[in-house]
């Protein structure tokens, strides 16, 4: 799946693998379960769980996030991240080649981070964040998960500059 929200990117957020109900609706994180746009709606004090989905890619484009995965293709049984096989990366180091206002890269989970890591490594400048997944799968607390997502405020566009955009 192509990246998605702010072209003028200050956030990316990246996944591993677009699991198989996102890319059955080819839509990010479309299963009902994921706790993506809850976390990051937390994060961000945005309300984006219940949103049609182009309202939330819409509020993150005005909040100058992205998101996007790390595999770009591989084979996968199933949707955990543990049965990726032959990934091939997406071009991450040409994505922030080509997006000089980017400051930040989030990882959804381990997968990504270690993945992504390596997809990025000799970059400079930028600042990482592993986050806990936010898939159903990885089954600590919500709270938990939320503590270390709200990292993620601070590195968007603040809400209010985001209006006085619109």
């Amino acid at each position: 799946m192509a990246p998605v929200g702010a072209r003028d990117a200050l956030l990316l957020i990246l996944g591993s693998l677009p699991g198989d109900a996102s890319l059955r609706a080819q839509r990010y994180y479309a299963h009902p379960q994921n706790q993506f746009w809850r976390l990051l709606g937390s994060a961000i004090e945005e309300e984006l769980a219940f949103a049609p989905y182009e309202d939330r890619l819409s509020r993150l484009s005005a909040r100058g996030i992205a998101l996007w995965d790390v595999v770009g293709e591989a084979r996968r049984h199933g949707s955990l991240d543990g049965a990726i096989r032959g990934a091939t990366p997406n071009r991450l180091a040409e994505y922030v080649a080509t997006h000089p206002r980017l400051r930040a890269v989030a990882f959804n989970g381990k997968t990504a981070a270690r993945l992504g890591r390596v997809a990025l490594a000799g970059l400079s400048g930028l600042e990482t964040v592993e986050l806990p997944s936010s898939s159903p799968a990885y089954t600590i607390a919500f709270a938990d998960k939320l503590a270390k997502w709200s990292v993620l405020g601070p590195l968007a566009c603040p809400a209010e500059a985001a209006t006085l955009d619109r």
